[in-house]
């Protein structure tokens, strides 16, 4: 005998839709204010970064391409339209702003190119060293080797205009060790061209100082950082590891204790186990630390503001410095904000890259693949780890 419901059941008149149960009404309504609340919770950041973030970014693309001057508003009637004028200029202009914006642009490549690997590297190597276990004092040298980041920039660069000036600590332990110091930040060379120098290469081929881009010969985008560069890639990479060091210490401890031991049994090497199984498990924390030191490097500034204002000869510029030169001292705000829109798309492109680079990757490559030879004598291809080995 089949069991019946004892809950009545609502019936419609015959043409109507039915009407909804009381239950799902109340869902229904709860969701509803629930959203509600939300939204009102998230109303004030809403407003807060629409008019600090969102607001000054759409009056800066509209600067941009506009004439103005710096006086009153950017929205007045005097202001005209000007297009890509002021794109024109830095990147097909041929006068002094194309070749302060490609020398500003080849000296922030250089640091950048430095900067980067060196801190992701270091900062790494001090995570794997502060989290063995059979190191004492962990704590402190944690302390310790953070510290620098949690400092003023300023204070910082400060510091190093002491240490690297002509007869600082640096020069005075040169000495020590009979090696003649240079004049820090004022040498405008590049030490790509020192050791060429040194090798007899004073002047180069005909195809590199004849040709250019962005109002500079490819001999000078060769030249390597300066000097004086080299001091601010020292300080960059100090003060910048700490932090990163952090990042990789909490991914070192989210990597659980059994896959470096079973490695161990598999017979794998130290090498072979950071290599092979601790460093592809980073590949998240990789990404976010490359990603967060290309976006600093790009924006490096107040380093120079506090420090050399883009002496010697122009060998320490940045783009990010060019714009606020441009914009408040030359009072050329098209022009300055243009800089900053043509950095910003230089950044959001290079991250796009090592996205691409550091992605995750489902398929074994071709050159990780060996063949199975089956007892009826088919082969197919199979990918195993096997293959690494």
């Amino acid at each position: 005998m089949a069991a019946v419901d004892d809950a009545p059941v609502r019936h419609s008149a015959p043409g109507r839709a039915p009407r909804p149960e009381p239950a799902r009404r109340g869902r229904s309504g709860i969701r509803g204010r629930e959203a509600v609340a939300g939204w009102l919770f998230i109303a004030p950041m809403i407003v807060i970064l629409g008019l600090f973030l969102a607001v000054p970014v759409l009056m800066a693309a509209w600067v941009s391409v506009s004439d103005w001057t710096g006086r009153g508003s950017p929205f007045a009637s005097t202001v005209g339209f000007v297009g890509l004028e002021n794109y024109e200029r830095l990147v097909a202009g041929g006068g002094l702003a194309t070749q302060d914006f490609g020398t500003a642009l080849r000296n922030n490549a250089w640091y950048v190119l430095l900067v980067v690997p060196l801190q992701t590297a270091l900062s790494l190597f001090l995570a794997v060293l502060v989290s063995r276990s059979a190191l004492r004092g962990r704590g402190g040298f944690r302390t310790a080797f953070y510290f620098p980041s949690v400092t003023s920039s300023v204070a910082i660069t400060v510091l190093f205009l002491f240490l690297f000036s002509a007869s600082g600590a640096v020069n005075r332990a040169m000495e020590a060790l009979s090696v003649d110091g240079p004049n820090w930040f004022a040498d405008a060379r590049g030490v790509l061209h020192l050791v060429l120098g040194a090798l007899g290469v004073d002047q180069g081929p005909a195809a590199l100082t004849g040709n250019g881009f962005l109002g500079i010969t490819w001999w000078e985008w060769l030249a390597g950082p300066s000097v004086a560069m080299c001091v601010f890639i020292t300080m960059a990479v100090f003060t910048t590891s700490g932090t990163f060091m952090l990042l990789f210490i909490a991914a070192l401890q989210q990597i659980s204790g059994d896959i470096d031991e079973a490695a161990m049994m598999d017979g794998a090497t130290p090498w072979q186990r950071f290599r092979l199984v601790t460093l592809p498990m980073l590949r998240p924390t990789l990404f976010t630390v490359v990603t967060l030191g290309l976006i600093g490097c790009w924006q490096v500034f107040d380093q120079i503001y506090t420090g050399t204002q883009g002496g010697p000869a122009k060998t320490t510029l940045t783009p990010a410095y060019l714009s606020y030169q441009s914009s408040f001292e030359q009072q050329d705000w098209g022009r300055g904000a243009a800089i900053a829109f043509v950095l910003f798309a230089i950044i959001v492109f290079f991250t796009i890259v090592q996205r691409i680079i550091l992605r995750e990757r489902t398929t074994v490559p071709r050159r990780k693949r060996f063949v199975l030879t089956t007892r009826s004598g088919e082969s197919g291809a199979v990918a195993g780890a096997g293959a690494q080995r």
